[in-house]
């Protein structure tokens, strides 16, 4: 028995060496940078240790921006995405003749490049000397706009971002629900098509139960994900930002390390701390709260 436990960890050396050299050594590293105040990356020198890089970053007008940005992007874009995606997937379910065509079709924006996506968004809604966009066209149809999704109002770029992260993420959530969905053992849908179980009710005590363990993982992945957009700003928006109030906390992370304002790794190590503590902290009570209403079929 001893033999074989030593096998064991014998087999998963090389994942605990490659983890721990690509995911535990740089995090133990940015935090410690995240510590020293004044940090020279080319003399590896600071002026010394405490908590400045994380009042500084706090009490950064850009920092605080980028967050209100990423939080509003992770509250309308995740419950978003996942209804409907889930509405999508339960309508591909009951089509099973051109379910694998439909999947397909609804799969190809995940595997389109970010930024081509981007630039079809940008056709859409930039309002140029020479056209207001197609978006704005029908807007005009109905007495409204024109807006400037792109470089006017705070709002109405908010609202494109979120449309456009939605468009982005939905694919693959409408993938994983539909194979969830097929996976349903057809037995508790007979007995309840029995009993004269209206449609809606089977949906939300059968349907909606069995497949928890999967909205779960998806509401958390995306999260996640949310968490650390920054390209999809990025292709809408350019690179500057910040003066666009369109930062998130992973490009203000970058902006730190490369941008204008580049060459500061201590910040920017301290709000990488900041972000893995706001991520775990909400991945930690979404794990707590699914406990409840997650079901797990034996």
């Amino acid at each position: 028995m001893e033999n074989r436990g030593r096998k064991g960890w014998l087999y998963l050396l090389p994942a605990i060496l490659f983890l721990g050299f690509f995911m535990v050594y740089p995090l133990i590293d940015v935090f410690v940078y995240s510590f020293e105040e004044g940090f020279n990356f080319a003399s590896q020198t600071s002026r010394g240790i405490g908590g400045y890089n994380y009042s500084y970053v706090l009490h950064d007008p850009y920092f605080l921006q980028a967050v209100k940005n990423t939080f509003l992007l992770v509250v309308i874009t995740v419950p978003l995405s996942t209804g409907i995606a889930l509405l999508i997937s339960a309508g591909l379910s009951s089509i099973r003749p051109l379910r694998n065509l439909f999947q397909t079709v609804y799969f190809l924006p995940y595997v389109t490049n970010t930024l081509a996506v981007g630039l079809v968004f940008m056709i859409l809604f930039k309002k140029t000397p020479y056209t207001d966009g197609l978006v704005n066209l029908f807007l005009s149809w109905f007495g409204r706009g024109p807006v400037d999704f792109i470089d006017g109002p705070y709002a109405a770029k908010m609202f494109v971002l979120c449309l456009y992260t939605i468009w982005i993420v939905m694919p693959f959530k409408i993938l994983i629900l539909t194979s969830a969905l097929a996976s349903v053992n057809q037995t508790y849908y007979n007995a309840a098509k029995v009993d004269g179980t209206p449609g809606f009710r089977i949906f939300m005590r059968i349907t909606l139960p069995m497949i928890s363990p999967t909205v779960v993982y998806l509401v958390i992945t995306g999260f996640i994900g949310a968490f650390k957009a920054y390209s999809d700003a990025v292709a809408l928006f350019g690179t500057n930002l910040n003066a666009a109030e369109m930062n998130t906390i992973v490009g203000y992370v970058y902006d730190m390390l490369y941008g204008n304002s580049g060459g500061y790794p201590s910040y920017a190590s301290a709000a990488a701390i900041i972000l893995f503590a706001i991520v775990l902290t909400i991945t930690c009570i979404n794990l707590l709260v699914s406990r409840r209403y997650v079901h797990y079929d034996a």
